[in-house]
């Protein structure tokens, strides 16, 4: 063996591996760059690894017969050890490269502690998937009894009725997706596809469809044309067509026919209860069944756009229909939904509490109608979840809605926030994996996969997931705003961070101000911040304050003359705002009030809402808001100048597993809040422990004698 290093010596071998190693390394940057901004897909970089891999056995045999000096003969040993290096080495090559292609199953893998060793203190809950990349791409058979129903076409000449055709899209979707046997991929991820698509193959491929339904409706009066097709998407057959002729007062029911013709065509065996389902019409009155059609489609544009004045219009055109039809437990459970998602966004100026008082009535409502209706168990689901912060309630729910309809892309992402929020990160993510499957094409659904990751501090595959949910709409905005956090939140690269998040929207604006103030860009990031406007719609119940939000940055500036009373004018806000919210946006309220009792100087009132805060946090266990808004009582224990209690609370944050969906170790040097005590002795300590995640950049930090510190109570 000695005989053999010292050969390798002779011939540069070690030198000649060295550059190839440093060669390949650039080369790869530069590619990793090429195929993240023009969207390449990431087979380009696997199989240009393979390659390198390969080329480097080659560079060493090559190098091993031509070295610049020493005897050229190689023995037998030699030629055995070398055969043996390079046959492990091929073996390795083909291996990896066969797993790569094979591609990954939607599952997870428990067990990996890959999140631990990257973050300590998540070594308990923080067991991560090994399919990173899971869902990018699927070379997963399609199943024969799968469908998607693309948008129906507008052939009315008063193009107002495009509700009422997305609505019939909808209500035959609805009907095929309590099909058990049948595999329905979600609207969502049809809706940005043409009526009438030329390569129904590659259609196919990507919504993982067997067949799709294409339609049309013509309206005209009380008169109204259907007409549909069912296609195989691997053949471009046609296996199925019908139109429908109907009126206003008889149309509703077509869909049920619809669906049962596909089920027939298709083999799907229908139990006695989906028969009975397929047979059932929306409404007995037709003009609470239109005004039903109205509100969902309002409803679907607040969902996409995240719009709460969408959801205003929505609810009182379902209170409408309920009217006319008091036994209309479909439009119940709507309207109960709407009502929790309005009150989670904060209510687009309605009064919350009475949005979760009347969601709750008619979420029961719903149920005592129609105990075996999916969507009324999700309604009572979402409002223990977003009305109650009852996240155990909020499972049960969801449960049943799933047990009633397994293949369904909203309950299983329901489940999966629940689990989520419960820290069971392994399960959520397998939740979230199924409801992509089903709604492959959904942004949302990819953002919500690349948060888990986030959660998980697995921020390569994150980013990977928010640049895919990217890809299907650039104009995803939690997705702009979670890829920016993981992009700071992984290497403190601000001006990276800065980039997904241009743009004229409040949201974006707002993630702005928090990375300027990372930079200490303080009068910049006031600038910003006195652009938006302070709605509702802007500063959501969730969110702090505009007034807060000011006073935090002119306290930064030193200035606690003109922060003062932007803190006091935000007491009575928050104040009201308590009763409005439960479960953990209760304690966001509470953190919000200690900042501001503590910036006009009433530091026992500060304190006391700081543990009240933490006292919802602990009750609560959540996972995802709960260590975000532990940390940010540490900040606010720093505000006050009290290291003794920051430093412990921060520290119980950093090893709190879903910490790293807001926060990570690379702010500790970044964030301007710990300046207060960022010499102490305590906080030091945490910096020393996390020296490794520091980031390559920093910016100025003020000494400690500069530091505004909250008002010292009159």
């Amino acid at each position: 063996m000695a005989q053999f290093l010292t050969r390798l010596k002779q011939r540069n071998l070690i030198q000649w591996a060295i550059a190839y190693v440093a060669f390949a390394f650039a080369l790869l940057q530069g590619v990793d760059v090429i195929v993240q901004r023009l969207h390449w897909p990431e087979a380009i970089e696997r199989y240009l690894i393979l390659a390198l891999a390969l080329g480097l056995c080659v560079l060493l045999l090559l190098a091993w017969y031509h070295g610049q000096r020493g005897a050229q003969h190689v023995g037998g040993a030699e030629l055995l050890i070398l055969a043996l290096l390079l046959a492990i080495g091929g073996a390795l090559i083909w291996r990896f490269g066969a797993t790569e292609d094979r591609g990954t199953a939607p599952v997870i893998a428990a067990g990996s502690q890959d999140g631990a060793k990257r973050y300590p203190g998540h070594a308990a809950q923080a067991s991560a998937t090994t399919a990173a990349r899971t869902g990018l791409r699927s070379t997963q058979p399609i199943p024969a009894k799968s469908i998607a129903v693309l948008p129906f076409e507008n052939l009315s000449a008063d193009k107002e009725n495009q509700y009422f055709v997305a609505g019939m899209q909808d209500l035959i979707l609805a009907k095929l997706a309590d099909i058990g046997e049948l595999k329905v991929i979600s609207r969502t991820s049809t809706a940005k596809y043409a009526s009438r698509p030329d390569d129904l193959k590659t259609l196919g491929r990507q919504l993982g469809a067997a067949t799709i339904l294409e339609g049309s409706v013509q309206r005209q009066g009380k008169q109204v044309l259907i007409t549909v097709q069912l296609i195989d998407t691997r053949t471009d057959g046609h296996l199925w067509a019908h139109s429908y002729t109907r009126t206003l007062d008889n149309v509703f029911g077509v869909e049920g026919e619809v669906a049962a013709r596909i089920a027939a065509t298709l083999k799907a065996t229908l139990s006695p209860d989906e028969t009975a389902h397929l047979a059932t019409s929306l409404s007995h009155d037709s003009d609470a069944a239109n005004l039903f059609l109205r509100a969902e489609y309002q409803r679907t544009l607040g969902e996409t756009a995240l719009d709460p004045a969408n959801w205003k219009i929505a609810i009182p055109l379902y209170r409408q229909a309920v009217k006319r039809d008091p036994a209309f437990a479909l439009a119940f459970a709507r309207l109960s939904l709407t009502q929790s998602i309005l009150a989670w966004f904060g209510g687009g100026g309605m009064d919350v509490r009475q949005l979760i008082a009347d969601s709750r009535v008619n979420a029961e409502r719903a149920l005592r109608l129609a105990p075996g209706l999916a969507e009324a168990h999700l309604a009572m689901g979402y409002n223990d979840f977003f009305g109650h912060g009852d996240y155990g309630a909020a499972r049960t729910a969801f449960a049943a809605a799933l047990a009633l309809r397994p293949n369904d892309a909203a309950a299983l992402a329901a489940g999966g926030y629940i689990l989520r929020r419960q820290g069971h990160f392994d399960a959520a993510m397998a939740s979230l994996q199924q409801a992509f499957t089903l709604d492959p094409r959904n942004p949302i659904r990819a953002d919500d996969i690349g948060v888990t990751y986030m959660m998980l501090v697995r921020y390569a595959d994150a980013q990977r997931w928010l640049q895919r949910a990217l890809a299907l709409d650039p104009h995803t905005l939690p997705s702009k705003i979670e890829l920016a956090n993981a992009i700071v939140c992984a290497s403190g690269d601000i001006p990276r961070a800065l980039a997904p998040v241009q743009g004229d929207d409040a949201w974006l604006k707002l993630q702005r101000v928090l990375l300027l103030t990372y930079q200490r860009k303080y009068q910049e990031a006031l600038a910003l911040l006195d652009s938006v406007p302070d709605t509702p719609d802007n500063f959501r119940v969730a969110d702090v304050p505009k007034a807060v939000q000011q006073a935090e940055l002119y306290q930064l500036l030193g200035d606690m003359a003109t922060a003062r009373p932007l803190y006091a004018r935000a007491l009575p806000e928050i104040r009201a705002g308590l009763d409005a919210v439960q479960g953990i946006n209760r304690a966001s309220r509470w953190q919000y009030l200690a900042m501001a009792e503590l910036g006009i100087g009433h530091a026992e009132r500060g304190l006391d809402a700081i543990a009240k805060s933490q006292a919802v946090v602990d009750r609560t266990g959540d996972h995802m808001f709960g260590p975000a808004i532990m940390k940010a009582n540490a900040q606010t224990y720093a505000a006050a100048r009290r290291p003794d209690l920051a430093v412990p609370l921060l520290a119980k944050a950093l090893a709190t597993p879903g910490i790293g969906w807001t926060y990570s170790p690379v702010l500790l040097w970044l964030d301007p809040a710990w300046d207060p005590i960022r010499h102490d002795a305590g906080f030091q300590g945490l910096l020393k422990k996390y020296a490794r995640y520091k980031p390559a950049v920093t910016y100025p930090i003020p000494p400690a004698s500069a530091v505004a510190a909250a008002p010292a109570s009159p």
